[in-house]
């Protein structure tokens, strides 16, 4: 994809990492402070609340309240009519550290990720009941998880690991346990960090370094579908998140959200009412 062909959807956000679209098709956003963004018409820019921690990944209900992993308070905070609160602060046993990104089942469970310290390869993921209550779902996708998303048929949580260089694929069992993990793609030579799925099965995949997007095949064949080497348009494009036949890349390293064709539909995300 020529870099010419992204166009810039919103400015003065305060690198931005997470990016989702709600059920309306609005573009919701978090900051660096804590600032949870949401995006109208002509790009326009409405702060709804602050946590005052570090927002990474965002997702939202099917009422628009918004769900933020919030690392500078080390929980995922629901966003409720301008309010922020404590959705989940992980278990007693094992508190959230790094929660990264998070992703609603049918049924309303949120699978959040737990990306743990760089280089120790202790991550995991955690499965939010509705309301709030939380067990461990995961530890085999322990090296720096990070973006997430379930596949269409909601049998799977795709989880990027950023340490791992790869894309791994966790069954989601009957009974809501997690299966063994299995590789879909391998992305060595990146640091890959957010992940969005089309309706055909293509996958994106941004990359906090280099600044890059993969595209990749149902089957995991990777390609690189974009590529900055100036860091300018793609300024660390941590999460990509679709738009009906869009993708709109987050800017962790600078201030806009930008968005390019992609060629294909996005899948549409989960939206339970809590």
């Amino acid at each position: 994809m020529n870099l010419d062909a992204f166009e810039t959807l919103a400015t003065g956000l305060d690198h931005p990492e997470g990016v989702t679209a709600g059920p309306d098709g609005t573009l919701y956003a978090g900051g660096e402070a804590g600032q949870v963004y949401r995006i109208g018409e002509g790009g326009s820019v409405e702060e709804l609340a602050s946590t005052g921690g570090f927002l990474y990944g965002v997702t939202l209900d099917g009422d628009g309240n918004v769900y933020a992993c919030d690392y500078g308070n080390a929980s995922v905070a629901r966003i409720a009519d301008g309010e922020s609160s404590t959705y989940s602060a992980g278990t007693p046993e094992r508190p959230m550290r790094v929660p990264n990104f998070a992703a609603f089942d049918d049924a309303g469970n949120l699978y959040v990720t737990d990306s743990g310290e760089w280089g120790d390869d202790d991550g995991l993921v955690y499965r939010v009941a509705p309301g709030g209550g939380t067990t461990v779902w995961s530890e085999a996708v322990p090296r720096f998880p990070n973006g997430c998303c379930l596949t269409a048929e909601g049998d799977a949580l795709l989880v990027v690991e950023s340490r791992g260089r790869a894309v791994m694929r966790v069954p989601i069992a009957e009974d809501g346990g997690a299966g063994a993990p299995e590789l879909v793609a391998d992305l060595t030579g990146a640091q890959p960090d957010g992940i969005a799925m089309a309706e055909d099965g293509t996958m994106f995949v941004g990359c906090y370094r280099p600044d890059r997007i993969f595209r990749l095949e149902p089957d995991g064949r990777a390609e690189v579908w974009a590529d900055d080497p100036d860091g300018v348009v793609l300024n660390q494009p941590a999460n990509v998140a679709f738009l009906g036949e869009r993708i709109v890349v987050s800017s962790l390293g600078g201030w806009s959200l930008v968005g390019a064709p992609a060629g294909t539909r996005g899948l549409r995300l989960r939206y339970p009412s809590i």
